[in-house]
């Protein structure tokens, strides 16, 4: 296994696994990380030995949502998610820990999630003082609409069995050790599949994701840069840091 200093990269059998490997801060999204699995999603995409791509992670913490002391520049947010989106292989995330704010913006973008017991799940925009607002592109044309609102507006954690009932995940595995399994036949499926086939039927299954894409991204960039500059966001992000209660809380 090869690897670069946050992203490892690993082939077997036409399948390409970029694996999150940055445990001083959970998996979360910085500006190095999302910049080398940007990077390993376009190699994939460039290697007609690929059949499909998992994203999956090191540790408890799939994704810890942004890094908050080197967040990526939205525009960069964007065009990975677009870019998970818009591959012309199967996108597959193995979700086998927690998984906070954006990150649940890259488990949206994926074509196929599986979520073990060991799973949770929870928008913490709102609870340091911003919004699901970039992640949003991917999610909302997927994820049940009464359901989302409910998990937005309250941060509330939810498990792998809840993220499949709403649509987040595909499949929540039995187990805390049985999401290769639950993995097994559809990646199996991926592999008797026709490339030319896969890529043209991924692009009838993202319609809505890229329109929402191409027509929100600049005004939910925007909105992202404007609340992260708020003065409820430097006080959210700095209670959390300081593992305390925001000025806010009643």
């Amino acid at each position: 296994m090869s690897a670069t200093h946050l992203v490892h990269h690993d082939r077997t059998r036409g399948v390409t696994t970029l694996t999150l490997d940055s445990p001083a801060n959970r998996n979360a999204l910085s500006t190095a990380l999302v910049a080398e699995l940007s990077e390993g999603l376009r190699r994939a995409e460039g290697d007609d030995g690929v059949r499909a791509v998992v994203l999956t992670h090191t540790g408890t913490t799939f994704c810890a949502g942004a890094d908050l002391k080197d967040p990526p520049d939205p525009a960069a947010l964007v065009a990975l998610l677009r870019g998970i989106v818009a591959l012309r292989k199967p996108v597959v995330a193995r979700v086998d820990g927690h998984v906070r704010a954006g990150g649940l913006g890259l488990v949206g973008a994926c074509d196929i999630a599986a979520a073990s017991a060991r799973a949770s799940f929870a928008f913490t925009e709102v609870r340091i003082g911003v919004a699901p607002a970039v992640i949003s592109m991917p999610l909302l044309p997927r994820v049940d609409p009464r359901a989302v609102a409910r998990y937005y507006l309250t941060g509330e954690r939810f498990d792998a069995a809840e993220a499949a009932r709403i649509g987040l995940v595909t499949v929540a595995a039995d187990g805390p050790d049985s999401v290769d399994t639950a993995l097994e036949p559809v990646l199996d499926g991926l592999r008797r599949s026709a490339p030319h086939a896969l890529a043209e039927t991924k692009k009838l299954l993202t319609v809505k994701v890229l329109q929402a894409l191409d027509r929100d991204a600049e005004a939910l960039t925007a909105l992202s840069a404007r609340l992260f500059a708020s003065d409820q966001a430097r006080e959210g992000m700095t209670a959390f840091l300081e593992r305390r209660d925001p000025a806010w809380v009643l």
